[in-house]
């Protein structure tokens, strides 16, 4: 288990590579990961069979290629992260399982494209097996299971029990074994997931609820996955989970049913944050210090169109302010805000928009201000909101910063659309 991070407000360097020099060489807002932290957060999993890394927390392509070289797999969850995965250098096809694609539905380019490539799928939905069933009969897939309960960080990222979306309700079992005897389909793997941010008491009722869908299913199953949620301290109020005891919970489930099946089975996880949050940085520049009655104002060129993290789910994220010139700073209490024409674009909020203050060093305008721990649903969720250009992407390897992803340009923000002839 990774040791408890301590929070410092003041920074200078980002993995050996002064902040100053990245905004000077990069421009500003500029998301920037740390490859040695995300090859440390891999190694932590080493004892999983098999380590699926689950993309959507952070798809650019030289992160997904730094994932396959240390001999991660992927999850997919729409045609697009299929073809980043292959960009990468990923191989599709049934026989290597590199990558799978996760989703509760088919759109039609989706359907389209696991059946062209011999993708894998692991199916959110019982209509998911007929429409799969149709066109390749015969098959193999994996379920996910909804339990009926789950867990969350925020009732938005709980993806169990009878308010979520995600999986196939576990009373729903019987009727898909019957979809997949029709279409022929083998059921060869057990995937359940309750949320974001699981606990060891809640995970105890995951391995059980696993172990009753896979008896039920039979000797078909090879595979369990579980899941992902893993957390990651984002305050010095948060821990980590005892990853010796989070393996060993799963690993026992997996051997009772070894024992039962009479087969080996192969133990997956399939972590998206616990990978990547820790590792991602995004730098802005303050660009203007307001007082509002009682309330100073940090207003930043970043905003909730480059990290929507805290206007969502009201998410802590650590700072710290990046001084241009020696001496002592004193600490005041802040407001940190972004430059959009919307009263949420504040990143010190919490859940249901109640703006609170953060205690940060004194700055001064055209000094940095880094909002940490940002790696994991970062970039993935910007937008052009205000036709502001997406950030630039820097990942730092070995001490030398390279530039991932280009900044948007103008051009960029208007490519495709067309005026009206005449």
């Amino acid at each position: 288990m990774p040791a408890t991070p301590t929070f410092s407000t003041i920074r200078h360097e980002i993995a050996g590579v002064s902040v100053a020099d990245i905004a000077r060489d990069y421009g500003t807002p500029t998301y920037v990961y740390d490859a040695a932290i995300i090859e440390e957060r891999i190694d932590d999993l080493a004892k999983f069979d098999v380590i699926r890394y689950a993309q959507k927390a952070c798809s650019n392509i030289a992160i997904l290629d730094l994932m396959r070289k240390k001999g991660v797999v992927v999850d997919a969850v729409s045609t697009g992260e299929i073809h980043r995965a292959m960009a990468a250098g990923y191989k599709p096809g049934s026989k290597n399982h590199e990558i799978v694609y996760t989703a509760d539905i088919f759109d039609r380019d989706a359907l389209a494209t696991v059946v062209k490539l011999d993708i894998p799928v692991n199916c959110g939905s019982p209509d998911m097996l007929d429409q799969l069933g149709a066109v390749k009969p015969g098959a193999h897939v994996t379920l996910r299971i909804n339990p009926g309960f789950g867990h969350g960080h925020s009732q938005k990222t709980n993806t169990g029990g009878e308010q979520s979306k995600h999986g196939i309700w576990h009373e729903q079992l019987t009727d898909c074994l019957q979809k997949a005897d029709r279409h022929g389909l083998m059921i060869s793997g057990i995937h359940m997931h309750i949320g974001s941010g699981t606990d060891l008491e809640h995970l105890s009722q995951v391995c059980s609820a696993m172990e009753r869908v896979v008896l039920e299913v039979g000797r078909s199953i090879t595979t369990i996955s579980a899941g992902g949620g893993l957390p990651i301290p984002y305050n010095d109020k948060q821990t980590y989970v005892d990853l010796d005891q989070y393996f060993e919970l799963w690993d026992a489930s997996r051997k009772r049913l070894e024992a039962a099946l009479g087969h080996k089975i192969s133990l997956e996880i399939e972590p998206g944050r616990y990978l990547v949050a820790e590792s991602g940085y995004l730098v802005s520049e303050i660009r203007a210090i307001k007082q509002m009655g009682n309330n100073t104002f940090y207003l930043l060129d970043a905003g909730f169109n480059n990290l929507a993290r805290p206007i969502l789910y009201g998410s802590y994220h650590p700072m710290s302010i990046v001084p241009l010139d020696a001496g002592e700073r004193a600490d005041r209490d802040v407001v940190v805000g972004g430059p959009l024409c919307e009263s949420g674009d504040i990143f010190t909020q919490e859940e249901g928009g109640y703006v609170c203050k953060r205690s940060l060093p004194s700055a001064r305008i055209g000094e940095y201000l880094v909002l940490e721990r940002a790696g994991a649903y970062g970039f993935v969720m910007a937008s052009n909101y205000n036709s502001k250009p997406l950030a630039a992407e820097v990942l730092i390897k070995n001490g030398t910063a390279h530039l991932v992803r280009e900044r948007q340009t103008p051009a960029d923000l208007i490519r495709g659309e067309r005026l009206l002839d005449g």
